[in-house]
């Protein structure tokens, strides 16, 4: 049975702040509340603020709201005004998350139905959905998290997917339209530099630091919300090393934020 959205959208004199990009989604990302507010409540609060933090949809234990349409992007991710989670995922936060007990445990089972239903529309399969935590290292969603029960919910999210006909596997048709795609807008070379860099004291700075970023930017892993140029600055600090992390993490490397041989590779496949 078809889930119905109860659809409550921000105002279009508000899109500049909550959601200001249009966008084409090609992930769903996973959160938890951290109050116990119902769908209703989450979305007119998020809709009536003065705060930059939007997202899309809100479920409880009886429905779904939706705030920001699918087309416009919403800033829910913390990745920056250029990242991928926040300008190219659909934001879906799990309500009564705070205290738990029967009424989050009714919404997180309607949330896997909700998100199976999206993936179903769209042909995605199980590999479009990510957790907050995969695109800036927030510790969210933090029930299931600390509940230990990601891979639970996922594997939850793929069976109800294959019980409506979905594509199950890899999205493989969207992965190879969205390579062909981002590979005719970057068209720029990248001079990536050879060698290993890392945090270090003093800093590593200079122009081998500044093509890292560039090309972590070109993909969309190196914004500074508000900051010129994205922020890059030629120094391999902490803030390099978290976006050289969140790609490693994003394309099956090992995530240490550690710039070497295989990061660059991967890097240099992308942008060709």
């Amino acid at each position: 049975m078809t889930i119905t959205v109860k659809k409550n959208l921000v105002s279009e004199a508000k899109y500049p702040l909550k959601c200001p990009n249009p966008m084409t989604a090609e992930y769903i990302t996973i959160h938890n509340t951290a109050n116990d507010a119902s769908a209703a409540n989450e979305i007119s609060y998020m809709i009536g603020n003065t705060s930059s933090t939007s997202f899309h949809f809100a479920v409880d234990d009886k429905e779904v709201r939706q705030g920001i349409p699918t087309n416009r992007n919403a800033w829910h991710t913390g990745d920056g005004k250029n990242g991928t989670g926040n300008r190219k995922s659909i934001g879906v936060e799990i309500c009564y998350s705070k205290s738990g007990g029967a009424k989050y445990k009714a919404a997180e089972k309607l949330a896997i139905k909700f998100v199976a239903q999206l993936l179903k529309e769209r042909g995605w399969g199980i590999d479009r959905v990510r957790k907050h935590q995969d695109w800036n290292g927030k510790y969210c969603p933090h029930r299931i998290l600390s509940e230990g029960r990601w891979n639970e919910v996922k594997a939850a999210i793929e069976a109800e997917l294959k019980a409506l006909g979905g594509k199950t596997s890899q999205s493989k048709t969207n992965t190879t339209k969205k390579t062909t795609t981002s590979s005719s807008k970057k068209k720029t070379s990248y001079a990536l530099p050879s060698g290993t860099f890392k945090v270090t004291n003093p800093m590593r700075k200079g122009d081998d630091v500044r093509q890292i970023q560039k090309a972590l930017a070109a993909l969309y892993f190196y914004p500074d919300k508000g900051a010129k140029n994205n922020g890059i600055d030629s120094v391999y600090g902490p803030k390099t090393a978290n976006a050289v992390k969140r790609f490693q993490m994003m394309n099956g490397l090992c995530a240490d934020g550690i710039y070497g041989p295989k990061t660059k590779a991967k890097l240099e496949a992308l942008l060709k």
